[in-house]
């Protein structure tokens, strides 16, 4: 895995590109970077071209500007504007937890640039007041302690205890991955998260073909809820991934990577 860099209007952006064929961008999950799709970029299915940047503050993405101007309709943008760079006209797209709120973002600003939408591990609703009070807290927990306490707050709820009794190793890579950020990257994720709108209603004007992923261990946005949110969508398919929590990318790969491409069970 070989990272690229693209200069944007805003500054530049990381990003890695792999495989060929049909292009589908990956979205990370807070607060995490693109090396969270390093299985799937390492591997790329017949006939897809991924690409997987760094939204902005994370990983080689530096954050340009206070934390509390950034938006989820900032990242939207400056992933279509990679998109153009890179002569993308429309390419599928793929979005997890944090991720896929960007990714609703980019469907309600140009949804003729997406062709495929996969919406993993995530949900369409703003936070509640006491997600939005969360967020704030995490803020200053980050303020004060820095990446390294915020990736301790998280490691539980984002990994299972099947991935935690096979996959050991897993929760320190994920670990590595929060760790590696800047904490004013971080606090611009959490202010976008808190402030971004419902998009609830956005889900039943989705045209093209669509799934919903969601790990059977998920505790933070549960299987049940997303299946409802893809009842919500027009003809999506819902593909529950046994054994896998909230990443459910890095916990089942290769059973992601059958959802993300072609729907049906996993």
């Amino acid at each position: 895995m070989t990272p690229k860099t693209a200069s944007l209007a805003s500054g530049t952006l990381r990003y890695f590109d792999a495989g060929s064929g049909a292009p589908m961008v990956l979205l990370h999950a807070f607060p995490l970077g693109a090396e969270q799709w390093r299985p799937q970029l390492l591997s790329p299915p017949a006939g897809w071209r991924l690409v997987a940047p760094d939204l902005r503050g994370f990983g080689g993405s530096p954050l340009l500007g206070p934390p509390a101007a950034m938006t989820i309709e900032r990242y939207a943008d400056e992933v279509f504007e990679l998109m153009t760079l890179l002569g993308i006209e429309s390419a599928g797209v793929t979005g997890l937890s944090m991720g896929g709120y960007v990714a609703l973002a980019m469907l309600e600003r140009d949804p003729s640039r997406i062709s495929r939408l996969v919406l993993a591990d995530t949900r369409a609703a703003a936070d509640s007041d006491d997600a939005r009070a969360g967020r704030d807290r995490m803020i200053d927990l980050v303020r004060r302690e820095g990446p390294p306490r915020i990736a301790a707050e998280m490691l539980p709820k984002l990994l299972g205890s099947t991935s935690a009794r096979e996959q050991p190793d897993l929760a320190l890579t994920v670990e590595r991955l929060i760790e590696s950020n800047a904490p004013e990257g971080i606090e611009a994720a959490l202010t976008a998260m808190k402030t971004r709108p419902d998009r609830t209603a956005l889900l039943a004007t989705v045209a093209c073909p669509a799934v919903v992923v969601c790990g059977s261990d998920d505790v933070v946005t549960p299987p049940a809820e997303c299946e409802r949110m893809s009842r919500r969508i027009p003809g999506a398919s819902f593909v529950q991934i046994d054994g896998a929590a909230h990443l459910s990318n890095l916990e089942r790969p290769e059973a992601f990577t059958r959802a993300m491409v072609g729907g049906g069970q996993a």
